[in-house]
Parts: C-alpha cells; sequence; structure tokens
C-alpha cells in the first residue's frame, strides 16, 4: 500500500494461491493516516477491478472511505473519480520499483516472516530515497 506520491505505507504477505483482495481489510488496519487531530483512516482508496467486490465496497462506505476502483463487466456500472483514479499509477510505480529490488523480487527466503523484513527494509530504502531531493529515482 502506497500514499498517492508512491511513498510506502503498509504491506501484508500472504500465501501466494490466494488473491489480494481477501487481505484488503486487514492490509487497511494496519495503515493509518497521520494529520489533524491524530491518526484517522484515508479519504479515499484507489484500486484496480480485482478489488472491485461488495463486501470491500460495504466495509469502505461504512468507515467513510470513498472507493476508487472500477467496476468489473459483470456488475453495475459506479461514477468513478478519473482524476483520482489517474493516481494509482503511484502504487504500479512502487510497486516496479520493489520488483527492481533483487532480494525481494527473487525471493530467497522461505518464511513469510522472513520476506516480510526484507519488503520492509526496501519501503525504508524508497522512503530515504524519496526524502533525499538530489536522489529521485
Amino acid at each position: 500500500m502506497t500514499d498517492r506520491a508512491g511513498t510506502p505505507v503498509g504491506a501484508l504477505v500472504t500465501a501466494g494461491q490466494s488473491h489480494e483482495s481477501v487481505s484488503f481489510e486487514a492490509l487497511l488496519d494496519t495503515v493509518a493516516v497521520r494529520g489533524p487531530g491524530g491518526r484517522r483512516r484515508p479519504d479515499a482508496v484507489a484500486g484496480d477491478k480485482g478489488y472491485s467486490y461488495p463486501r470491500i465496497r460495504r466495509w469502505l462506505a461504512r468507515r467513510g472511505i470513498e472507493a476508487v476502483i472500477p467496476t468489473r463487466s459483470d456488475q453495475p456500472r459506479e461514477r468513478l473519480d478519473a482524476e483520482k483514479y489517474r493516481g494509482r499509477n503511484a502504487v504500479e510505480r512502487c510497486i516496479g520499483w520493489l520488483k527492481g529490488c533483487r532480494r525481494v523480487a527473487t525471493r530467497y527466503e522461505k518464511l513469510a516472516v522472513h520476506f516480510l523484513a526484507f519488503v520492509k527494509l526496501a519501503m525504508v530504502q524508497r522512503c530515504l530515497r524519496l526524502l533525499d531531493p538530489s536522489n529521485r529515482t
């Protein structure tokens, strides 16, 4: 999970055969946005069609979070904020960058806890690079 600038803010490791939408709620529960008055939930969450499930939309609506998720062809069409959805590419850029980290991309670690540790180390490295104005790659 990233913010709109592409800064990684959370990660969760699941079994390889499970769909990422199954752990959507668990991932969002691990992340809170710091704002006026302390920690709060994000205003909107963008995702691809793989997250277009009524369960996810209800979960977001109960928490007052806007779902910026396109509907699948077998679902009734919902209006999508195109400007907010365009910002989703920040997530794709961050994932692409993480895949460039050889240790993460090849997954030498057998245990999920060890793999998650290397993902988090890569996330810290990404954050440090984003903070350094002379190195924006």
